[in-house]
């Protein structure tokens, strides 16, 4: 869902380029180590919206590293301004497509990939758009450690069908799937962050599909 624009977010953004890094130059790797000041486990939220799941995450686990892969300014802004306000030190913010995630992160430098309520792009005439399409998960295959994991929810039973078919044609292995997240074991739903869509979705009684995926062989 594409945000109204809000000028103060755009002039938030623009006054902070030490936490939102826009437009990168494709043909250069963006060095994290330094904009993080650390090594520590870098993992990527692709589309963050509002940014309620980043930053939780990112307020949980301080011993990591997050990055909010976003490509609305408006969206970044709000986002941004709920890290200053936790003081989130380990969250990044990225303005750009998830087309060039390859272009942005060196390989084998990433330990998971969140694709929380993609865009379904149910027209078949738009499939290569959906982020579960095989061009998209060569290069999240690209960036990701070995052992490196994809996790993805959505309340959409249409793209998960087709992002089940296409990992598992494009060879990946399935290291949990749901088809109803909200009803599952206590120990899975003790680490499951809501998302915006999420909560509203739920609270409707639409079951939220689920699954995490690694491109390790058998």
């Amino acid at each position: 869902m594409r945000l109204r624009n809000k000028p103060w977010a755009i002039k938030l953004v623009n006054e902070h380029p030490e936490s939102v890094l826009q437009n990168p130059d494709p043909e250069k790797k963006i060095d994290w180590a330094a904009r993080f000041g650390n090594d520590h486990p870098i993992e990527i939220e692709v589309g963050s919206g509002k940014g309620h799941f980043i930053t939780t995450l990112a307020e949980k686990h301080p011993e990591k590293n997050y990055v909010a892969l976003e490509l609305q300014t408006t969206a970044a802004g709000i986002i941004l301004r709920t890290k200053l306000e936790k003081g989130l030190d380990n969250l990044q913010i990225l303005r750009g497509d998830a087309a060039n995630i390859d272009l942005f992160f060196a390989e084998n430098t990433t330990d998971v990939i969140y694709l929380n309520f993609s865009d379904p792009w149910p027209k078949t005439r738009h499939e290569k758009r959906r982020l579960t399409y095989k061009s998209f998960l060569a290069k999240y295959k690209q960036v990701l450690k070995t052992d490196g994991q994809i996790q993805f929810k959505t309340d959409n039973a249409g793209l998960f069908a087709y992002s089940v078919q296409s990992m598992n044609n494009f060879g990946m292995h399935f290291d949990f799937v749901s088809v109803d997240l909200h009803h599952e074991k206590p120990e899975i739903l003790e680490k499951n962050i809501e998302t915006e869509y999420e909560h509203k979705f739920a609270a409707k009684g639409n079951p939220i599909y689920a699954l995490w995926a690694n491109f390790l062989s058998e």
